[in-house]
């Protein structure tokens, strides 16, 4: 009797993977390590398409649209993290893209006739002309933030579609205050109604996406970060966290303004793009245009927030030729997007390459898992047979 007693089989728990050792430690690879990887795929990934540029197989119009893509992954993006991560709802992301585009555009102007920047350094891409760029890029995300304090303290003591209303009126106001504040200031600063003009076409395949590549590195380690953590609680539940010791009103502030300067960043860009700023384009559909792209994706993906961006950005641009029809399209595509997958395209997965490599390693597929789960039955039956 004892000795069945000790025979008797125990549960088998195992941490899953392939067909590993029993007892064998998982391979992991060192957070240097996957930072390289990914650096390496993005750099390769950066040449390859700007050498597709410099060859002829892209052509000026495609490019274009490609920069444009790349502008609307990081508006999606940095909607976001207030949205997505966050749990908020705000509309105003329009004017904070405004609020970059401006100011980028205006202190390049400004500079650049001060240091006697010509149009043809911004092409070539003299030194003095990229520091201006970048200066530029940096003071266009620096108004768009100053905008989201401004916007942020007050607004996120609401909720819902409070704060939805009060965010799209902020919004409406920076769109006034540019259409109306040459009147005010007695000389031109923004053009008004007739748009700023004469902004040099900065903007670059090789600049656009190693912003994108930036700004979603960013993303990532903020939100693995403890800050990162503490926005999720706030999402998940408020008062829950807020009795955690989370200070909800600093960490929400924090994404808030955050997501505006990279839309500040963003509205640098498509201004060095689209070489002319007009207020009527920062209107409330464009803030409803780049929610949608964030719902679409899946709120929390920020791989799904980039997808439907490209898709949302392309998709108009390839029905040009149908004019007639192609808003029908449009409109079809995200109702049934809508319809049969609710939670987004991805809803909260993040892709990640190092996670690949890791099951890989490990021989962690799915089919090895399912057949590690049928070999204890497949036991069971020949040792009852």
């Amino acid at each position: 009797m004892e000795e069945e007693v000790m025979t008797e089989k125990r549960p088998i728990i195992s941490a899953g993977g392939g067909p590993r050792r029993e007892g064998a430690a998982r391979k992991t690879l060192p957070m240097p390590v996957r930072y390289a990887i990914n650096a390496v795929v993005v750099l390769v990934l950066l040449v390859l398409g700007e050498l597709m540029i410099d060859g002829g197989a892209i052509n000026r119009y495609q490019s274009t649209v490609l920069e444009q893509v790349g502008i609307y992954v990081i508006l999606a993006v940095s909607l976001n993290i207030a949205t997505g991560y966050l749990g908020q709802l705000p509309l105003g992301h329009a004017g904070f893209m405004s609020m970059g585009a401006y100011g980028c555009s205006i202190f390049i102007i400004r500079m650049s006739e001060a240091l006697g920047v010509g149009a043809r350094d911004f092409v070539t891409g003299t030194p003095m002309a990229l520091v201006l760029v970048f200066g530029g890029l940096v003071v266009g995300g620096v108004c768009a933030a100053v905008a989201g304090i401004v916007i942020g303290i007050p607004a996120l003591r609401l909720k819902g579609d409070y704060l939805a209303i009060i965010t799209l009126a902020f919004a409406e106001i920076i769109r006034v205050v540019m259409l109306n504040i040459d009147d005010v200031v007695g000389f031109d600063l923004t053009g008004g109604a007739a748009g700023l003009t004469g902004i040099p076409g900065y903007s670059s395949f090789l600049l656009v996406f190693g912003c994108v590549a930036v700004v979603c590195f960013l993303t990532h380690t903020m939100m693995k970060s403890r800050h990162g953590r503490a926005i999720l609680a706030i999402r998940d539940n408020e008062i829950a966290a807020e009795a955690s010791g989370v200070n909800t009103t600093y960490y929400k502030t924090l994404a808030f303004v955050v997501s505006a300067f990279f839309a500040g960043v963003a509205g640098g860009l498509y201004a060095g793009c689209v070489g002319v700023l007009q207020p009527a384009v920062f209107g409330f559909m464009k803030s409803i245009e780049i929610l949608v792209m964030v719902v679409l994706g899946g709120m929390g993906s920020m791989l799904g927030s980039a997808l439907s961006a490209t898709v949302l950005t392309i998709l108009p641009e390839a029905l040009r030729a149908f004019s007639e029809y192609r808003m029908i399209a449009y409109a079809i595509v995200l109702i049934l997007v809508m319809i049969f997958r609710p939670q987004g395209l991805l809803g909260s997965y993040d892709f990640s390459l190092s996670r690949i490599i890791e099951r890989v390693m490990n021989r962690d597929f799915p089919t090895a898992r399912r057949a590690e789960k049928d070999e204890p039955a497949a036991k069971e039956v020949s040792a009852d047979a």
